[in-house]
């Protein structure tokens, strides 16, 4: 018996739209239901592609908001829900929950740089203000600390810790926290390129930020693999490789939001510290969606 209910397949990292500086609702709304439509399995909304450093508290709920009620349980909403700090990391899992979020992505305390049991009383204290799936978000190199697959075994015992996006890149590791928590621990990749790879090793989906550009093909691929199908995935893999390369040359939220645009899904306006990504870089995505089938030469 699985202890929640399975999130799996392809999830979009939903870039969060603006519009003169403010969150553009309407395009946010369009973007969802494009991605529904294309046959995405979930959406994560305010994670790193969506901005979440430089939106305000407010801001960050109402997009949960916002898109919990334009999915109207179509498909999961897995909330991010992360912060360095504890209590505002409770704060918006709280928030979420209310909302109607099925599930909640609380990354690892970024920049504080805590040891293993501080990471453990952070996520426990999110467990137990809330009643929802927790999906442990580990990505060392943004974080800056790496949980262990020790500490995450720990965390698995508590009552809402489902499972990890895991953004190390490190395809060793799937295994290794299949073999220490088991099949029902929901493992999803956190890294486009490797996504294959991931779920070959036993993963159960993927939190992509190409999907934002291409929700269809990361949707077909995901099904496959789910099917036992690889040589068909393999043959849609080769089609995204260049579109996973190209959106990261520059952080890959301006990536997928120049994306969008040439797709005329959207403007790519981002916020500070961020820029729109340059002309070279833009030329270079335009040919990798080309190559994908996205685009006319």
């Amino acid at each position: 018996m699985t202890k929640h209910a399975p999130i799996t397949g392809s999830l979009t990292a939903l870039v969060t739209p603006f519009k003169g500086g403010k969150v553009d609702e309407d395009g946010l709304r369009a973007l969802v239901e494009w991605q529904i439509e294309s046959g995405s399995h979930g959406l994560v909304p305010v994670g790193t592609t969506g901005e979440s450093p430089t939106l305000s508290h407010d801001e960050h709920k109402r997009v949960t908001e916002i898109v919990v009620d334009q999915v109207k349980r179509r498909v999961p909403v897995v909330a991010g829900a992360g912060s360095n700090d504890t209590t505002h990391a409770v704060e918006f899992a709280v928030h979420a929950e209310k909302a109607g979020a099925d599930a909640l992505l609380v990354v690892t305390p970024y920049y504080n740089k805590p040891t293993q049991e501080g990471m453990y009383q952070h996520f426990k204290a999110v467990n137990d203000a809330v009643g929802k799936p927790i999906i442990i978000y580990n990505i060392p190199p943004r974080s800056v600390v790496d949980m262990s697959v020790e500490t995450m075994t720990r965390l698995y015992e508590l009552k809402n810790i489902a499972g990890v996006k895991d953004a190390t890149a490190n395809l060793a590791r799937v295994s290794q926290q299949r073999h220490a928590m088991g099949p029902d621990f929901i493992q999803l990749s956190g890294e486009d390129m490797t996504a294959l790879a991931y779920m070959a090793a036993g993963g159960h989906g993927c939190i992509s930020v190409v999907a934002n550009v291409a929700p269809k093909l990361c949707s077909d691929l995901m099904v496959c693999v789910q099917k036992g199908d690889y040589a068909a995935a393999l043959k849609i893999q080769d089609r995204l490789v260049p579109l996973h390369d190209a959106v990261f040359k520059e952080p890959g939220l301006a990536g997928a939001k120049h994306g969008l645009k040439l797709l005329g899904r959207g403007e790519e306006e981002v916020r500070l510290p961020l820029l729109p990504v340059t002309p070279g870089t833009g030329e270079i995505i335009r040919k990798a969606m080309v190559h994908a089938g996205l685009l006319n030469a």
